[in-house]
């Protein structure tokens, strides 16, 4: 590693907007060096690579100078995790640098500000959220606060105890019966907040990198919370 603070390069495709980013330092001291965002219907695996490529371009940094990668792990979209995992996985050993990762989540609540407790959700589909509650630390950034699990909203209503702050795609969705049933309980950040950001996911795994925390390039996984189709199909053929 470098004597300059780490430089990460940073990608997340849980949600349909694929973000790439190159960051230096972590979450208190950190600089963005650049970044990429696309939200369209176009599958990931066409326009990951070719963003990456550009973004090094543009920025002018050689690949050699990149500390480590990073990936958003969801969870999110099963196709967009996957895509991410194998791309991150795939660099980190053709350039020999480490793997790091964390949720989606927890990048969307580092877009955020304030004093209440934060709920962080990504559409699930099948009528369905995946949700992650978050405290201030001492210094002021939001840091988990509970497990990931996928619950409809009408159960992720119940969960709230106090007035609090929401933000993520689960607000595009079911933002409206979210605001009607919880009224003046419900915060609701400015909407370009919600989208996934692959700078924070930068900033959240330097601070992994500085304490040694490393995904092994072997085994490790996206965050998917529930089973896929196909394993529910599974499961039900050996049940009957």
């Amino acid at each position: 590693m470098s004597n300059e603070r780490p430089l990460i390069l940073a990608i997340d495709t849980a949600t349909p907007c694929s973000s790439v980013a190159l960051t230096r330092g972590d979450v208190h001291q950190g600089e963005l060096v650049a970044t990429l965002s696309l939200n369209s219907k176009i599958t990931h695996s066409r326009r990951l690579l070719t963003g990456i490529d550009w973004l090094l371009a543009e920025s002018n940094i050689d690949s050699a100078d990149i500390d480590g990668l990073a990936v958003g792990l969801g969870p999110g979209s099963f196709t967009g995790l996957r895509i991410a995992m194998a791309t991150v996985k795939g660099l980190a050993a053709a350039m020999a640098k480490p793997l790091l990762g964390v949720s989606t989540l927890d990048a969307l609540a580092l877009n955020c500000s304030g004093v209440k407790p934060l709920c962080a959700l990504i559409d699930a589909r099948k009528k369905e959220v995946y949700r992650r509650w978050y405290l201030q630390d001492k210094r002021g950034v939001y840091r988990p606060h509970g497990d990931i699990a996928a619950l409809t909203p009408q159960d992720l209503v119940q969960e709230l105890m106090e007035p609090s702050i929401f933000v993520g795609d689960g607000l595009f969705s079911y933002g409206e019966f979210l605001k009607a049933t919880l009224g003046d309980l419900l915060a609701m950040v400015p909407r370009t907040l919600s989208y996934p950001s692959a700078a924070a996911i930068g900033f959240l795994c330097c601070e992994q990198l500085e304490r040694g925390e490393l995904m092994d390039l072997e085994s490790a996984v996206p965050l998917y919370v529930r089973a896929s189709d196909a394993e529910l199909s599974l499961v039900k053929k050996s049940n009957n």
